[in-house]
C-alpha cells in the first residue's frame, strides 16, 4: 500500500490526496483515521479526544475542505482556538490543504480590526479565530454566523483553562441554524462535558488514548535532584546533547525568567515566554526558535499553549506542572507527527508525591536515571541507553542519541554570545 492509499481509504478525494502528497504525509494518525471517515459518511456531531500534536487540524480540516464549495459571501465554517498563535497555525495548515478555492482567514485579538473588517466584507468561507475577537465581531454585527455548517472547537479544554468558556457558550448560542459541532479536547473536564450536553446533538465520542501518545512516542525519564542542583543538572543535559532543541517548562513566570536569565548569562541561546511577554515579542521569539537562532525556549504552561514546533529533541520539566493533564500536554510537544522524543523531568524531594500521582494517571512507571552525586564538582555526565519498556525495541534510542530530520547545527550548544534582545 503506497503512502496515499491509507488516506484514500478514509474517503478523501483525489484533489485532497494531491494536497496531502505535497505536504509529504505518509500515513494518517490515529485521530485522523477515526475522524475523517466519520465526518465524510455521517452527519453527526463528534467529540474527539486526543492530545495536542496528533494531527487534529488535518483530521477536521481535510474533510471540511472537501465538503465545502467556495461561496465567499458568508462564512460556512468557523474554528475556535485558544490563542492567536494557534489561530495563525491552523489557518496556514488549512490553506495548505485548500483545493477548492476557499477563502480562509484568521480573526484574533491584537490584530487590526480595520483589516479584519475588510476581509469579512470581502467574504470568508472558513473563519479561524479566538473566542474574544469572534464575539466582538458578533456583537458589532460584522460576523454573520447564520450559514455556518461546521463549528470546530479546537483544544476545548485549553479554552476552558484560559477562561473562554462563557464566550464560547455565547458564540454557540448565537448560531441558530443547523450545523455540525466538532469538539476536540485532550481531556474532558466537567465543564466541557456540560458544554457538549447543552450544545451538541447526541455526539459520537472518538477517542485516542493518551497512552498511545505518551507511551508509544515519547521516551519519559526522570532525575531525582535537590532543588538547588536543578540548574546544574539542566546545563549538563544540554551540554551532552550535541543537537539539543527543546522547551524547558517552569511553573511560574518568576521561575521562567530566572532560568532563562541564568542560561543566557552562561552563554546558551535561550529565550523566555510567559504571560507578561507582549504578542509582538512572542512572535519574534517563536520565529527565532523555529529557525533555530535559539535552541532553548523556557516557558510557562499558559504561554506555551498554541506553540506548534516540530522536531523537538527534548521537553524538560524543570518543575512539575499543577496537574497530571498538564504533564501530558507538555511531553506531547516532543512526540508530534509520529516523531519520537525525550521528556525529562526533575524531581525534588518535595515533589515525589505529586510525581507519583502523574505515574498513576498515566498507568506507567517512568524510567529513572541516576544523577551524579556531586553536581557542584561537575563530573562528566554521559548520555546512556535506557529501557523505556516499549514493545518495539527497534524504536528505542539512547538518551543522547541523534535524531533524524534535524536541521540544527551540531556541536556545542553554547554560542559565542547570548541570543537575547
Amino acid at each position: 500500500m503506497n503512502q496515499l492509499e491509507e488516506f484514500k481509504a478514509l474517503g478523501l478525494s483525489d484533489d485532497i490526496l494531491t494536497a496531502i502528497a505535497k505536504k509529504g504525509f505518509e500515513t494518517p494518525s490515529a485521530i485522523q483515521s477515526l475522524t475523517i471517515p466519520h465526518l465524510l459518511t455521517t452527519d453527526k456531531d463528534i467529540i474527539a479526544q486526543a492530545q495536542t500534536g496528533t494531527g487534529k487540524t488535518a483530521a477536521f480540516g481535510l474533510p471540511i475542505i472537501q465538503m465545502l464549495t467556495s461561496r465567499r459571501n458568508i462564512p460556512q465554517a468557523i474554528v475556535l482556538v485558544p490563542t492567536r498563535e494557534l489561530a495563525l497555525q491552523v489557518t496556514q495548515e488549512l490553506i495548505s490543504f485548500n483545493t477548492h478555492d476557499l477563502s480562509i482567514a484568521p480573526i484574533y485579538g491584537g490584530a487590526s480590526m480595520t483589516e479584519q473588517l475588510r476581509r469579512l466584507k470581502k467574504g470568508i468561507d472558513i473563519v479561524v479565530g479566538t473566542p474574544g475577537r469572534i464575539l466582538d465581531h458578533i456583537r458589532r454585527g460584522t460576523l454573520d454566523l447564520s450559514a455556518i455548517a461546521y463549528l470546530v472547537l479546537d483544544e476545548a479544554d485549553e479554552m476552558l483553562n484560559m477562561g473562554f468558556i462563557e464566550d464560547i457558550e455565547e458564540i454557540m448560542h448565537a448560531m441558530t441554524g443547523p450545523k455540525r459541532v466538532l469538539l476536540f479536547s485532550a481531556t474532558m473536564p466537567d465543564r466541557i462535558a456540560a458544554l457538549a450536553r447543552n450544545y451538541m446533538h447526541e455526539p459520537d465520542l472518538l477517542k485516542v488514548e493518551s497512552q498511545h501518545v505518551t507511551t508509544d512516542l515519547t521516551n519519559q525519564i526522570y532525575f531525582e535532584v535537590r532543588e538547588g542542583d536543578k540548574f546544574d543538572a539542566l546545563t549538563r543535559i544540554i551540554d551532552v546533547e550535541p543537537e539539543f532543541y527543546g522547551i524547558i517548562f517552569a511553573r511560574t513566570k518568576i521561575g521562567a525568567d530566572e532560568t532563562a536569565s541564568r542560561l543566557t548569562v552562561r552563554g546558551y541561546a535561550a529565550e523566555v515566554l510567559h504571560g507578561d511577554v507582549s504578542q509582538a515579542q512572542r512572535e519574534k521569539i517563536l520565529r527565532k526558535f523555529r529557525d533555530r537562532t535559539i535552541n532553548i525556549l523556557v516557558a510557562t504552561d499558559v504561554a506555551a499553549r498554541g506553540i506548534d514546533v516540530g522536531n523537538l529533541t527534548h521537553v524538560i520539566n524543570y518543575s512539575l506542572p499543577q496537574d497530571s493533564e498538564s504533564y501530558v500536554h507538555r511531553i506531547g510537544r516532543t512526540a508530534r507527527a509520529n516523531n519520537d522524543g525525550v521528556a525529562l523531568t526533575f524531581i525534588s524531594e518535595k515533589e515525589q508525591s505529586n510525581f507519583k500521582s502523574i505515574e498513576n494517571f498515566l498507568e506507567k512507571e517512568i524510567y529513572k536515571i541516576p544523577v551524579p552525586a556531586e553536581l557542584g564538582e561537575a563530573p562528566e555526565y554521559k548520555p546512556r541507553s535506557y529501557n523505556n519498556k516499549r514493545g518495539d525495541s527497534s524504536k528505542r534510542r539512547s538518551f543522547g542519541g541523534k535524531r533524524n530530520n534535524n536541521n540544527g547545527k551540531k556541536g556545542n550548544n553554547r554560542p559565542s554570545s547570548p541570543a537575547r534582545n
